[in-house]
């Protein structure tokens, strides 16, 4: 699934704008207005690819 969403973007857009990873994930973090919380993502995506 991921493969097929990554090669589905890489024909609609530019080649410097195409995805390179692709993670499904059940919860995103929100603020209390609703926005996803990309800070935080961030974050968890540093500490899990921390050494």
């Amino acid at each position: 699934m991921e493969d097929d969403l990554v090669s589905y973007v890489a024909g609609q857009v530019a080649p410097y704008k195409k995805v390179r990873r692709v993670e499904f994930t059940d919860f995103a973090p929100r603020s209390a207005t609703g926005k996803i919380l990309r800070r935080e993502l961030r974050a968890r995506e540093r500490s899990s690819t921390a050494p």
